[in-house]
């Protein structure tokens, strides 16, 4: 199943180490955490990489050059000032027509169950499924009743405190609902699929940890040996 990898943002909330290198290229232990997102896809299989460029994106393209296992790598130029859906949608003509396949971010790890994932996903035939995770209060937030998103609101909080992890199984059709650069892919693209109650969410209670600020960083420098699933 095709991986693809948003990775062209600018990392504003995190300038102290962006201002010369993309957010996916900031070392965790030694390694971009790019690369520790790659190897956990890698790990259930899934080696076929297309990863859409932006900021400072010749970066991503040079630190990929020398061949890395047996990974299928695609480094896709998605524009500067393109947004996440905007991105998405670029990359669709790589995508078969009702063909599923996986979307996550450039910024955040897990040691989400990949396999577990898809065979939820295919068993509720839906056109999207994200992680859903319960991270701090600083995020957006999404209500689930039963395995639906019935709400998704960006940075907002609400008791229930499931939010958007990434980590997502797509179907080809969702990309009709992307407009254009300018859209995101967590206003209205998904706002529209969970009011059409096509939307579901995989809860994982595991690890889950993005990073967006320096603190961040610190923690997944002591924390990066969670994604290792036991």
């Amino acid at each position: 199943m095709k991986v693809i990898i948003l990775a062209g943002g600018f990392g504003t909330r995190i300038s102290e180490l962006t201002n010369k290198i993309p957010k996916p290229m900031i070392k965790i232990k030694g390694k971009p955490i790019i690369y520790h997102i790659m190897k956990h896809y890698a790990k259930y299989g899934h080696k076929d990489f297309y990863i859409a460029l932006g900021y400072k994106g010749h970066v991503i393209k040079k630190y990929f050059k020398k061949k890395y296992l047996d990974w299928n790598i695609n480094l896709i130029d998605t524009g500067e000032n393109t947004m996440t859906g905007g991105r998405l949608k670029r990359l669709s003509k790589y995508i078969d027509k009702d063909e599923t396949f996986m979307v996550t971010y450039g910024d955040g790890v897990s040691n989400v169950n990949l396999k577990k994932l898809i065979i939820f996903h295919k068993k509720l035939n839906k056109l999207v499924t994200l992680t859903a995770v319960r991270p701090p209060a600083r995020f957006g937030a999404i209500k689930i009743i039963g395995n639906n998103v019935t709400y998704f609101k960006e940075k907002f909080r609400l008791d229930e405190g499931w939010i958007n992890g990434g980590f997502f199984v797509m179907h080809k059709n969702f990309l009709k609902l992307i407009k254009n650069d300018k859209t995101y892919l967590e206003r209205e693209p998904l706002n529209i699929i969970s009011k059409r109650k096509n939307l579901n969410a995989y809860k994982h209670s595991g690890y889950w940890q993005c990073m967006d600020s320096l603190r961040d960083k610190e923690i997944l420098e002591k924390e990066i040996h969670k994604i290792i699933e036991k």
